[in-house]
């Protein structure tokens, strides 16, 4: 027999799955670090940092190249903001030991937003990844490293979450565009089992898979979702639900339909394209609100 259709995303289907309650100060509500960012993107961290604190997590730090790190730091009052060693303007491999301090002690770690080499976050993700042990994002070009390590994540037992376009998806499977447009969850459903890792794959709809071949489609959003850094914001909200306490698939299908529903919000306030993805982290409180 073949694998079961995937399952429409509802918020009805949500509220039978519900976040954990969030805590009553910062420290239970989880920190998240997001690294990342670049000299050409340090918007990516910046997005994705306000995500995920507007998701709920309590705490935030920021690990991005040193040229950029002061500007983030005033761009983002909110976080505490690391500075890291860079090569041809991307966080140098030499950053690995500075982030695992930083990570330490951190309830969620977002991987690859704001990268803009393929090698380069590869080569830092090698030296970085083995030696985390609590819950991973890996975003965008972060898949670089699935891509080279198929088996990459298994130490972390489930816990972790790749974002991803389908170009990226393509790339993370070896497998051409073409077929992952003809069968996206065909081709997220080997990502997922072979990585164990939850896939959450965006375009023209969103979906949900995790390594029991467990699938979801997520209905809507509309073409504005399609601007630069509207992944980036996707990405830090999966990672501060993560922070929060949500499990790995929990986080991806939250994180998925609060994305889609915020750009839904804007489409109907600004029209279907040319809102800014900046403009998605501030929906996201009251449609948690409106769900819970």
């Amino acid at each position: 027999m073949g694998r079961p259709e995937p399952r429409v995303l509802t918020p009805s289907v949500l509220r039978d799955r519900p976040l954990p309650r969030p805590g009553d100060d910062k420290h239970a509500r989880g920190q998240v670090l997001v690294v990342g960012g670049g000299l050409a993107t340090p918007g990516a961290v910046l997005l994705a940092g306000e995500s995920a604190l507007r998701a709920g997590a309590g705490k935030l730090q920021v690990a991005t190249v040193a040229g950029t790190a002061p500007a983030v730091a005033v761009a983002l009052p909110e976080a505490a903001v690391h500075g890291l060693p860079e090569r041809n303007g991307e966080v140098s491999p030499e950053a690995t030991a500075r982030v695992l301090e930083v990570a330490h002690g951190c309830d969620a770690v977002l991987l690859g937003t704001g990268a803009g080499d393929v090698e380069a976050a590869a080569s830092l993700l090698e030296r970085l990844v083995p030696r985390l042990d609590g819950p991973v994002v890996l975003d965008a070009l972060g898949s670089s490293f699935l891509t080279r390590h198929p088996d990459g994540l298994h130490h972390l037992a489930g816990r972790s979450v790749l974002t991803v376009n389908p170009v990226e998806l393509a790339r993370t499977a070896h497998r051409s565009e073409e077929e992952v447009a003809a069968d996206p969850v065909g081709v997220a459903r080997e990502v997922a089992a072979a990585s164990r890792v939850v896939v959450v794959c965006g375009g023209t709809e969103k979906h949900v898979v995790g390594p029991d071949g467990e699938a979801w489609v997520v209905p809507g959003g509309g073409p504005g979702l399609g601007v630069s850094g509207s992944g980036d914001v996707q990405a830090g909200v999966v990672a501060g639900l993560l922070a929060r306490g949500a499990d790995p698939a929990l986080a991806a299908l939250w994180g998925a339909h609060l994305h889609a529903r915020a750009g839904e919000r804007l489409a109907s306030a600004v029209g279907n394209v040319g809102f800014l993805a900046r403009e998605l982290p501030g929906q996201v409180p009251a449609l948690l609100a409106e769900l819970a």
